[in-house]
């Protein structure tokens, strides 16, 4: 599997990530694999949602919020 490394990052980065890593019962090289594989997979995120705006164009949605504070004033 190819690897890659990373130079150059601030003590405090390292420090937050082995923090986070600690708290998520991971390794650093755990934490920072999944933190970089979410992030790459935000452009298939975004593809979705932009399939969605298109799919349904200029249609308004409305909250329920008003009717449920209706229901409950009642």
């Amino acid at each position: 599997m190819p690897g890659i490394v990373v130079r150059g990052l601030r003590a405090k980065t390292i420090e937050r990530l082995k923090n986070r890593a600690k708290r998520n019962g991971r390794s650093l090289q755990s934490e920072a694999k999944l933190l970089l594989e979410q992030s790459a997979g935000c452009e298939d995120v975004r593809a979705m949602l932009d399939g969605w705006k298109l799919r349904f164009g200029k249609r308004r949605f409305s909250s329920s919020g008003e009717i449920v504070r209706e229901d409950r004033a009642r």
